[in-house]
């Protein structure tokens, strides 16, 4: 991601976890966050040839300044040894971004229990226990959390029940952490809309539909959520409790 001169450097000395960051979004995540200065450490579960590729380029540019760490997100008791790293590496720890998630349909009636751990456990119950995990660091360091939900968190998803009701538990999480937090620590939220299609497919006519649902009539790119990610890491120091769609418009004209 291309930085403007007032980005670049803003986060300098800074240390970032995010999860999910070796592929797609997360990793478009990680190279704006990585530009503007910070040290970043990459959570991955099984894509550890792309974290390592991504680190590695990442310490060409800078050395030491990134690394990652593979875990499961849904061992609740290997937590904490995320957040045990990144003061490892970087003796600091200011912002977290809970970015990793488990996306897939789970129709009524052919709902598991397997699902439901699944789904609930990568999108909400990591989250809580990452942030809770992180809390000592981030008060010391005055930092931050961010989580990635969805538009569909507010307005459910067709056949994704599941998934939709776990961002939903997400935004409210979200809030809650935001007065538990504060002073010392804020805690907000982006929703993004249609960013990348689905990495199974998807068929051109529902692409169409929802782009003529979106007001600005086109889907967004990584870039995009990584400019959020970076007004809220830099810019917001009076913004917690806070959820920005970056979705062209959907959410409003659905």
């Amino acid at each position: 991601m291309e930085l403007s001169g007032s980005t670049r450097g803003t986060l300098a000395g800074r240390a970032v976890l995010i999860t999910g960051g070796a592929r797609r979004v997360g990793a478009a995540l990680v190279r704006a966050l990585h530009a503007a200065g910070a040290n970043v450490l990459v959570h991955c579960h099984h894509s550890v040839q792309a974290a390592r590729a991504l680190t590695a380029e990442l310490e060409r540019e800078r050395s030491g300044s990134s690394a990652f760490i593979a875990a499961d997100l849904l061992d609740t008791a290997a937590l904490p040894g995320l957040v045990a790293s990144a003061l490892e590496h970087f003796g600091r720890l200011d912002l977290l971004i809970n970015n990793a998630s488990s996306f897939y349909p789970t129709p009524l009636g052919h709902i598991s229990v397997a699902h439901w751990e699944d789904l609930m456990g990568t999108n909400l119950r990591a989250p809580l226990f990452l942030t809770q995990a992180a809390t000592p660091a981030l008060q010391a360091s005055g930092g931050s959390v961010l989580n990635i939900v969805d538009i569909h968190g507010k307005r459910p998803l067709r056949d994704h029940a599941l998934y939709s009701t776990a961002k939903a538990g997400l935004i409210m999480l979200t809030r809650a952490l935001a007065r538990e937090l504060a002073p010392s620590v804020r805690v907000n939220a982006i929703a993004p809309g249609a960013i990348l299609w689905p990495e199974g497919g998807m068929q051109e006519a529902r692409k169409a539909r929802i782009m003529q649902r979106t007001p600005l009539q086109r889907h967004g790119c990584p870039e995009d959520i990584a400019r959020a990610v970076l007004f809220f890491a830099s810019e917001a120091p009076f913004v917690t409790g806070q959820v920005l769609a970056v979705d062209g418009g959907r959410s409003i004209a659905w």
